[in-house]
């Protein structure tokens, strides 16, 4: 009975993910077989520290472990983000959060200096933003869904869109949730990733931002999250996604 108890369920997973379009990260890794896995470059475009890590650090650690180069980038530093503290003390806290959870995901900080809760978008920030991308020259990146009630995680999603569409068509683009229902909006994931082998890892490198109260992240829908897409995709833990369509086509491969 356990053997097809495990049959049953591994057809049921793969027969859901085959009529939703689902994708996981393994099969898209190894899906062209001019294009190796390991050695390319992934980006994760956040509005402030824990933004990244929490929208998916699962799935950035399963790329860094397939032998991959990451860099997050933090569009402010949170200066906002704790009560009583001056927005310098508050930058200088929160920035070494980020890098400490950096540290956990293996990933490459960089910060660009915009303020939180006063944020732009603007043709001199698109500009800056199109430039740090292009001098990364990225494979994938990942930034939040526009459709968000933060000011902060809209600037950061346009500001990569405007790159995207300016720049020539060398990298993928995804969008990431963050408390879906509470700030992230109308989001219906088109691709999957399994992230049950990291998602420990994720959740050490959310809780690096002890000033964010990290069970607080994790109580306004992430766990529930994180089951959810996992459930969608018939695992233990997910992360969903949007795919920018129009000007690269295919999955999350390379």
């Amino acid at each position: 009975m356990p053997s097809l108890f495990n049959t049953r369920r591994q057809f049921m997973k793969n027969t859901a993910a085959a009529s939703l379009g689902l994708v996981t990260l393994p099969s898209l890794l190894l899906a062209q077989k001019n294009n190796p896995p390991g050695n390319k470059k992934i980006i994760c475009l956040g509005g402030h520290p824990d933004d990244p890590e929490s929208g998916c650090g699962g799935t950035l650690a399963k790329l860094q472990k397939a032998g991959n180069d990451i860099t997050i980038i933090y569009l402010t530093t949170g200066e906002a983000g704790i009560p009583g503290k001056t927005h310098d003390e508050a930058a200088a806290i929160r920035k070494q959060e980020a890098i400490n959870a950096c540290k956990v995901l293996n990933a490459k900080p960089v910060f660009t200096g915009q303020i939180d809760g006063d944020s732009v978008c603007n043709n001199e920030w698109v500009s800056r933003i199109q430039q740090l991308i292009a001098d990364e020259k990225p494979d994938i990146v990942f930034t939040h869904w526009p459709l968000d009630r933060h000011k902060d995680h809209q600037v950061a999603s346009l500001l990569t869109i405007q790159s995207w569409l300016r720049l020539p068509q060398t990298f993928s683009l995804y969008f990431f949730e963050v408390c879906t229902g509470e700030q992230t909006l109308i989001f219906h994931p088109t691709d999957y990733v399994d992230i049950t082998d990291t998602q420990e890892q994720k959740k050490k490198a959310v809780y690096c931002h002890v000033s964010q109260d990290p069970p607080g992240i994790y109580n306004c829908g992430h766990a529930a999250m994180e089951d959810f897409r996992g459930r969608e995709l018939g695992v233990k833990a997910g992360e969903g996604f949007v795919r920018m369509s129009g000007k690269l086509q295919g999955g999350m491969g390379f």
